[in-house]
């Protein structure tokens, strides 16, 4: 558009020029100059523009995430060692909605801002600085992450005391390097995973597998079933009446991984009902081999309310006599399901075969609440961050106060990780019915 004007321009100065020269004032020549020189730096400025909304932000004015990510990319190849750093605003949402959008912004090109001069101060320079979403940025830097340890430690405690016009702003992040792997959209991914799990600075990946070799391990597990078993007992009382079971996934050379390693990769390979299948099948044999134990074992939400899976749930049950009101399935999920009428309707289906339904994590998952209003359950368990300190007047009183909830609607309690004699004392006081912990029994393998 703007070429094609500015070719206009010159073709009338041009003409006019050829056919009225002997006719033309001095004015017209200054004039004409300065058509040119504002038509030039015109065609430049929406030229800077142009570029600059391809690879700026507006709000932050560093790199958006499509350009970072080619730019990462690149990076990438042509270095073997490369860090990763997530800078994320945790409460940017609470700022949008308490001071106004533009007060959010206004965080944002702070926060974005204050990088770049601290990593300067350290004398970093020449790194690529990204927006990606919401309140959160990436940084790009050469070198493994042992090089930045304590310099990132430095950043995060100085975080804390970081504000904007007296807005309080939270900051928090993560951190990973290509020991991991090369594929940038799986580094970023991890990076928000390790986040998820509560790191401020996360330096040790030494026992991370390559995700493809990751996903070849697990793979093959479940097409081998090739896994351990621990189980701890639950108590009620001062008899046995649960035996909670943790699986772990094993490689081909016998090393065992850990649930946190191998559950997003199931989810992300669709192999979730098979996984979650495969343990209900271990279990009915354990139920073969025991003629007392009642089996707990985590099953996933969305696979019960899989089709496929609850067929094959009922099909087990009804063809292995000794399983059945010998199961739990304990449940647990961030985002509320909202056909809870359907939800219900699958719950007492499963209940009706016999199998115990369990709300875990009670109290710090925001869904547990609403599960234990809206649901026809059995039990309910309280999260392990309450039950490691009953002893403090505070937690014992929230302790309590579930307690009560949960007997008022006809569902037992279960707490977790008593680990010595006045947690277990305080147990029993508050009258929750089922008990678990290192200090009455330890785990053991199945």
């Amino acid at each position: 558009m703007v070429l094609p004007i500015f070719a206009l321009v010159i073709a009338l100065i041009f003409h006019t020029f050829i056919t009225s020269s002997e006719n033309l004032s001095s004015s017209f020549y200054i004039e004409s100059i300065l058509v040119l020189l504002f038509s030039i730096y015109f065609i430049f400025y929406l030229i800077y523009k142009g570029f600059d909304t391809k690879i700026t932000d507006s709000v932050t004015k560093v790199f958006t995430r499509e350009y970072l990510y080619k730019y990462l990319k690149k990076e990438l190849k042509e270095n073997k060692e490369y860090t990763l750093l997530l800078i994320s605003i945790d409460n940017l949402n609470e700022i949008n909605s308490r001071y106004g959008i533009k007060n959010g912004d206004k965080v944002l090109f702070e926060v974005a801002k204050w990088i770049g001069e601290y990593f300067k101060t350290k004398e970093i320079i020449n790194f690529p600085l990204g927006h990606i979403k919401g309140g959160d940025f990436i940084v790009g830097l050469k070198g493994d992450k042992a090089n930045y340890k304590t310099v990132l430690e430095l950043m995060f405690l100085k975080a804390d005391e970081f504000k904007v016009d007296d807005i309080e702003v939270k900051i928090s992040g993560a951190i990973n390097d290509t020991a991991l792997s090369i594929d940038i959209y799986y580094l970023i991914e991890n990076l928000f995973e390790l986040q998820n799990q509560n790191y401020k600075l996360v330096a040790n990946l030494d026992d991370e597998m390559n995700p493809s070799e990751l996903e070849s391990h697990v793979i093959n597990a479940i097409k081998n079933r090739d896994f351990e078993i621990m189980t701890q007992d639950v108590f009620e009382k001062d008899s046995v009446i649960i035996s909670e079971c943790f699986i772990k996934l094993k490689t081909q050379n016998h090393k065992l991984i850990h649930p946190k390693k191998y559950m997003k990769v199931l989810d992300k390979l669709r192999l979730m009902v098979d996984y979650d299948l495969i343990v209900l099948e271990e279990n009915i044999k354990n139920c073969k081999a025991s003629n007392k134990d009642i089996f707990a074992i985590s099953i996933t939400p969305t696979s019960i309310r899989n089709q496929f899976f609850l067929s094959r749930v009922k099909e087990l049950i009804n063809s292995n006599s000794n399983a059945k009101n010998r199961i739990i399935f304990l449940l647990s999920e961030k985002e509320y399901y909202s056909r809870i009428e359907n939800y219900n309707i699958i719950l007492q289906s499963l209940r009706n075969i016999g199998i115990k339904i369990a709300i875990d994590r009670l109290g710090s998952i925001h869904t547990s609440f609403l599960y234990l209003r809206d649901l026809d359950i059995d039990i309910v368990r309280f999260d392990s961050y309450y039950t490691k300190d009953t002893n403090e007047n505070k937690y014992k009183n929230v302790i309590n106060g579930f307690n009560i909830m949960a007997h008022q609607k006809g569902v037992k309690t279960w707490i977790k990780m008593v680990e010595n004699e006045k947690e277990y004392n305080l147990s029993k006081e508050l009258d929750i019915d089922y008990i678990q912990g290192k200090y009455i029994t330890p785990l053991k393998k199945l």
